[in-house]
């Protein structure tokens, strides 16, 4: 198979190569090819993953595996931006009572969960076919990250939802003020539009400021609890009502920690360097290059 193969990359040596293989009295050439040739043609004529590749093969291959990440990144961003929609579509819902739009974002959500599938098989496929190293391996576990915190993400939208229709169905009571959950709402939003642009761009500063942020998301939940458990103490008649409002404040919360998480796979992608679990202002020392 190599006789054959190698002749027909380089046939000025397929003579060489069928003596030597034959096992006939080597002569000089011979020799001389074991010893200095043979290894050459073999580094020059063995792609990426093993495989033999005659020149110019290995641009050809380098640009398919490029339009397979670059297909696999643009999937990461749709699904974004369905995840984005159905967050709104909750909140929506949420204020208005609308039955018709909740329904229907708890129904969506199987799209989430199958675009999370497809995505995590692309990119088994890509690295069983393409043996990625370095920066392209990176960006793969990456991206299989960054789509479980999206479909996460398309999760706690569902819960929203859930619990909206099971306040506005309740009916009867007034509802604590939710003014503040909607402005946390919008801040949740604003950190995961914020990490896809920042994947889109790769842009470790972007990325690091959403990390900073996701300690006002924190903070303003930790106000809304304080205050659903006042409204709960002065009217025990609201505690159903509350305790849902309870649920969906901290599905916005959770949806800023994963918002978080994406941004830390970007700041990976890009410098190498794992920020998980690390405090925001480390984490801004590094992006700026005073880390190690």
């Amino acid at each position: 198979m190599w006789t054959a193969t190698l002749g027909s990359l380089f046939p000025e040596y397929c003579g060489f190569v069928t003596t030597t293989l034959h096992g006939a009295a080597p002569c000089h050439n011979t020799v001389m090819l074991r010893r200095y040739l043979w290894p050459a043609v073999l580094q020059s004529s063995i792609g990426h993953n093993g495989a033999a590749t005659a020149p110019g093969v290995n641009e050809h291959l380098s640009k398919q595996f490029d339009a397979e990440l670059e297909s696999i990144r643009s999937r990461v961003l749709e699904m974004g931006g369905l995840v984005e929609s159905q967050i709104r579509r909750a909140l929506e819902g949420f204020n208005s009572g609308e039955r018709a739009t909740l329904d229907d974002v708890i129904a969506t959500d199987h799209r989430v969960n199958a675009m999370e599938v497809a995505i995590d098989g692309d990119c088994s496929q890509v690295i069983v076919k393409r043996q990625p190293a370095a920066n392209d391996l990176r960006l793969i576990l990456a991206i299989i990250k960054t789509v479980t915190d999206l479909e996460r993400i398309g999760d706690e939208a569902q819960k929203i939802a859930r619990m909206a229709k099971n306040i506005h169905e309740r009916g009867g009571v007034q509802a604590p003020p939710v003014v503040e959950v909607r402005h946390a709402a919008e801040r949740a939003i604003s950190m995961l539009r914020r990490t896809l642009d920042a994947f889109a761009r790769l842009d470790c500063n972007a990325a690091a400021e959403v990390i900073r942020a996701d300690a006002g998301i924190d903070a303003e939940f930790g106000s809304i609890l304080r205050q659903l458990i006042t409204y709960m103490m002065e009217d025990p008649r609201t505690i159903s009502t509350a305790l849902d409002i309870v649920w969906v404040a901290k599905a916005i919360e959770r949806i800023g920690d994963h918002a978080k998480n994406m941004a830390e796979y970007v700041i990976y992608i890009v410098k190498g360097t794992d920020v998980r679990h690390t405090r925001a202002a480390e984490v801004e020392r590094q992006v700026s290059g005073g880390g190690a």
